[in-house]
């Protein structure tokens, strides 16, 4: 192929490229945002609208499913539950999870790519073969029915996440930084909270998000090891099972928008985070 040839034919293959990267940004968004939207609909939609085909394309604005469940019994009390599990969540597998991944990052020893592998592995166990055994241990130890215990368990489904996000940040940090530090004076700890912390804070921050929703949208053992003091999640699955379908929507609706507002209120730590780990 000529000269001339490979440069008429380079433009169209950048054109084609971007066209491609254009409609994938597009259907990625449209297959996040459609769905919830159209549940947007739907809980702003009368019940025979709901019930009723084609679907309309905007909202009637409709409240009554949603103050249906404002005024329902035990929702309140759900909703605080969620937050406060949520809470203790992201406390606890920051706590454990951080210093795990700083390990990772600036420490070898024999068996740390297969510790990795591992911790991974963790999220491959199914947990419906620990509810019987958990249920037990719960009982037996007066964890059962209670947030701490709840958050427990959720805190061990976000640790896999938080090590391995914290090991790519950690990672994203020279050495030489920490190194710089000690020849100054500082400790290994000082350093650790002068130096690296504060440029890690918003990756730190970003993990607690995700362990926030990975606590906020579990619903397995919030059901099975929780009767009076259910989340929101257990709470509605109980009481949905048989429920009018516009219900059904309002439900997942208000199950949905707490967790997106409090993403979109943190929303810069997670850019910042992709900022840390792209150095």
């Amino acid at each position: 192929m000529s000269d001339a040839t490979a440069d008429a034919v380079a433009p169209d293959t950048r054109a084609t490229g971007r066209y491609l990267y254009i409609a994938s940004v597009v259907f990625l968004c449209a297959w996040v945002i459609v769905p919830i939207y159209f549940l947007l609909i739907n809980t702003l939609s009368s019940p025979e609208t709901v019930n009723s085909f084609p679907k309309p394309f905007w909202p009637e604005f409709d409240l009554g499913s949603l103050t249906f469940f404002a005024g329902f019994a035990g929702m309140l009390t759900a909703l605080k539950n969620s937050v406060i599990v949520a809470a203790m969540t992201m406390v606890m597998s920051i706590l454990i999870g951080a210093p795990a991944g700083y390990a990772l990052s600036r420490f070898e020893f024999p068996g740390k790519g297969l510790f990795r592998l591992l911790i991974l592995l963790t999220r491959a166990f199914p947990l419906p073969l620990l509810a019987l055994p958990l249920a037990v241990m719960f009982i037996q130890t007066g964890l059962d029915d209670t947030a701490f215990g709840l958050a427990l368990v959720h805190t061990t489904l976000a640790i896999p996440f938080a090590v391995l996000i914290t090991f790519s940040l950690f990672s994203g940090i020279p050495m030489e930084l920490e190194e710089a530090a000690w020849t100054l004076g500082c400790t290994r700890l000082t350093a650790f909270t002068k130096v690296v912390l504060p440029l890690i804070l918003p990756g730190i921050t970003a993990s607690a998000i995700f362990a926030f929703v990975i606590s906020w949208n579990e619903v397995f053992a919030a059901a099975v090891l929780t009767i009076e003091n259910r989340t929101l999640t257990a709470f509605l699955l109980q009481n949905l099972d048989t429920s009018p379908l516009h219900l059904k929507f309002a439900g997942g609706f208000i199950l949905v928008v707490p967790a997106l507002i409090f993403i979109f209120a943190v929303r810069k730590y997670l850019f910042a985070m992709w900022g840390i780990a792209n150095r």
